[in-house]
């Protein structure tokens, strides 16, 4: 038998560092995605503790500030891109600037410096993997997909999902739907 699953990406990460804070007994505070505050001077021995925890989720504690930044970067984008309130209708090069506080420019050299690709590869990844997400779950179609992305249009879209994957949209979907049907009759 097999199921599918739909999860929350950033709910999943912020429940495993209340789990693993608390586990730690770090008294402690989330201010967003990927950024807690601790609230009390933290032991080495605690902090190595807790660094173990997260390692076997692949959650790793960022010291750097180039990666530091970098991480916000991608925070914010992948905020942006899997918001949803469709409420972020505004240019990505506005929002991360606005909620960094800092020039686009700034971000996208550092960004790149770092990754070795553009924030706009990055976000149109990001975008791929939630429609994806939004395919899979069979809740959307094409056209509602192309506008809760901001997409101009579904050809859009469509040419950017297959320069990326290798398939158009609606290959993917009829993927989905062939192992859902095979899945089915197991």
């Amino acid at each position: 038998m097999r199921i599918f699953i739909k999860f929350d990406f950033n709910n999943t990460c912020k429940k495993i560092l209340e789990e693993k804070l608390e586990e730690c007994q770090i008294k402690h505070r989330i201010l967003g995605f990927g950024e807690v505050e601790f609230l009390e001077k933290v032991s080495t021995e605690k902090m190595d503790l807790f660094s173990k925890s997260l390692d076997r989720y692949g959650i790793e504690i960022v010291e750097n500030q180039k990666t530091i930044l970098i991480q916000k970067i991608k925070d914010a984008i992948v905020d942006m891109v899997f918001n949803e309130d469709s409420a972020v209708n505004v240019k990505s090069s506005v929002y991360l600037s606005e909620k960094l506080n800092h020039s686009y420019g700034y971000l996208s050299n550092i960004f790149s410096e770092v990754t070795y690709t553009s924030i706009e590869n990055f976000i149109i990844l990001q975008k791929i993997e939630y429609t994806k997400q939004l395919i899979i779950n069979n809740q959307l179609s094409l056209t509602e997909i192309a506008f809760k992305l901001n997409y101009s249009s579904v050809a859009h879209l469509s040419s950017q999902f297959k320069n990326t994957t290798g398939i158009t949209p609606s290959a993917f979907q009829r993927i989905i739907n062939k192992r859902r049907e095979i899945a089915s009759k197991k």
